[in-house]
């Protein structure tokens, strides 16, 4: 018989466990623009490391000749192209997100036309900052003209772009772009010969494009110059060579009838006089002096003899011999910026941009400030610094008001021209200053700081503003210079500051043009943007 204790039936077995229902495959979530935090990181040399990316901001300075601007584009040599392939080389950035900046959420504070440089630019992303010594991996990786000074640690919603307030932007115009005597148009060189006070000085460089070699914006001590033939029956007088638009005493040649130089409001030809009578250029200055380099003038770098560079004793101090009698003295900078402060402001901009529209909203723009206090003399040419603060700003638009505050400086344009150009309804040509003296000094982050002061580093550049002056002095200050004294670019461009090229720098006489309406045109009534003698 059988052990009932080991007996098993049927009846006596548990119930078989049920059977669960299949369950549905998740759903696949959409690829983030950004990888995990941590993840296995293959960097450019191999090494396999497991490493958490970081949402960074990082400060840098470039100086942007040979660039093609800021934004990557491609077919074009840019910082950001450059940039972006120094993190992935510095294992900042995996094999697999190179090329894509959207993997690791790049942004920029500010982009920067071809050949304008910076000295406090910020980019955002997601980046392996370990192991360290990231900052000195991206030098090493950059050229000497891209230097990174440092990264801080953000928000994970952080964006260059969104978060940063205001941007402000510099730009260097020499100071003898500011004297209406100096390199005049090709017109009003003309118009002075027979006068035995000949411009022959700015007589080739004021054929478009074409640069005088050893005259415009070179250190050269030799006086002596070749005649010239301009037309037939014209010739210079190698006896007579005098420095741009000035005679020998310093006061400026001007001839009556000739409207190329004058505007239509003052029309005085003593405003070239007027300009003489201030002899000290520092009054009310702050002068910055890099770098002096002895036996070079300071207004303009032209053609002097060397017995003209003597420096003399002015108030105690010394002071190079102005040859010119124009200085950025307390009248000038007074006019200047009272020139500037126009633009201050919210204002319609259409006019100082390309490619956009007056009704554009694009086209509202802010200025906070506008001025031009300070000079700063970089191998012995002295310069204007021109400060604009603004929340943004759009292309060539900062170089267009430089270049009709420069015209209204020269007696090119009226000051209510500005006024005229800044209005809707109106569509004007305005010229644009050169690149060269353009550069990004800062970007601000006011509402991000004081949002986050209690859990984040402060986004600003006092921590780095040893290295970035030191790079401002090096690079880009004398790459501006170098590029005046070498090419004479803003000297040439001064060429193009005249009636015949820019009509709608004329005076928009409102009275004047109801006159002709009514038929009732006076001999000599200046017709709005028409053109000037010659």
């Amino acid at each position: 018989m059988e052990n009932s204790d080991t007996m098993l039936t049927s009846s006596s077995l548990p119930p078989p466990p049920p059977v669960a229902a299949e369950e549905p495959e998740p759903k696949k979530l959409k690829m983030s623009t950004t990888t995990s935090d941590d993840e296995e990181c293959t960097t450019a040399t191999g090494a396999k490391k497991r490493y958490k990316r970081r949402k960074i901001a990082i400060f840098f300075a470039y100086c942007g000749v040979g660039y093609q601007g800021m934004q990557k584009n491609p077919g074009a040599k840019t910082i950001e192209g450059d940039l972006e392939e120094a993190l992935y080389v510095s294992g900042a950035v995996p094999e697999q997100d190179r090329g894509n900046p959207k993997r690791y959420d790049w942004a920029r504070s500010a982009r920067t036309d071809k050949g304008v440089s910076a000295v406090g630019q910020v980019v955002s992303g997601r980046f392996y900052i370990d192991p360290p010594g990231l900052v000195e991996r991206l030098n090493s990786n950059l050229p000497s003209q891209i230097r990174i000074f440092g990264y801080k640690r953000v928000t994970a919603s952080f964006n260059a772009k969104k978060f940063c307030d205001r941007r402000r932007y510099l730009y260097l115009i020499p100071v003898f772009a500011l004297d209406p005597s100096c390199h005049r148009d090709r017109e009003t060189v003309m118009a002075s010969f027979g006068s035995e006070n000949e411009l022959v000085k700015c007589l080739e460089c004021s054929e478009r494009g074409r640069k005088v070699v050893g005259l415009v914006g070179n250190r050269k001590h030799n006086l002596e110059l070749e005649g010239v033939d301009v037309e037939a029956g014209v010739s210079s007088n190698r006896n007579n060579i005098l420095d741009a638009g000035v005679t020998e005493d310093g006061e400026v040649s001007l001839r009556k009838g000739d409207g190329n130089h004058l505007n239509m409001e003052s029309g005085n030809d003593n405003e070239g006089k007027d300009l003489v009578d201030d002899k000290n250029s520092k009054t009310g200055l702050e002068t910055v002096v890099p770098v002096q380099v002895e036996g070079t003038t300071l207004n303009g770098g032209l053609v002097n003899n060397s017995s003209l560079l003597e420096e003399e004793k002015v108030n105690g101090e010394d002071k190079p011999t102005n040859v010119s009698g124009f200085c950025y003295g307390e009248k000038e900078r007074e006019r200047f910026n009272k020139i500037l402060k126009y633009f201050v402001g919210t204002h319609n901009f259409h006019n100082f941009t390309t490619r956009t529209k007056a009704e554009d909203p694009a086209a509202q723009r802010f200025i906070v400030s506008f001025h031009a206090d300070t000079t700063v003399v970089v191998e012995g040419m002295e310069f204007v610094k021109c400060e604009v603060v603004g929340q943004s700003f759009m292309l060539h638009q900062i170089r267009k008001m430089i270049g009709l505050a420069v015209a209204i400086m020269r007696n090119c344009a009226p000051e209510s021209l500005i006024d005229k150009a800044l209005r809707q309804d109106v569509n004007i040509t305005v010229p644009t200053a050169p690149e060269v003296g353009l550069y990004l000094d800062e970007c601000f982050f006011a509402s991000y700081n004081q949002k986050w002061k209690d859990s984040h580093e402060e986004l600003s550049m006092k921590a780095y503003e040893k290295e970035a002056e030191d790079f401002k002095m090096t690079y880009i200050y004398s790459h501006i210079s170098s590029t005046e004294q070498k090419d004479g670019t803003v000297a040439l461009w001064l060429h193009s500051l005249n009636h015949r090229n820019y009509p709608d720098l004329h005076v928009v006489d409102e009275e004047a043009v109801a006159d002709i309406e009514r038929g009732e045109v006076t001999e000599g009534t200046e017709v709005a943007g028409g053109s000037s003698p010659g």
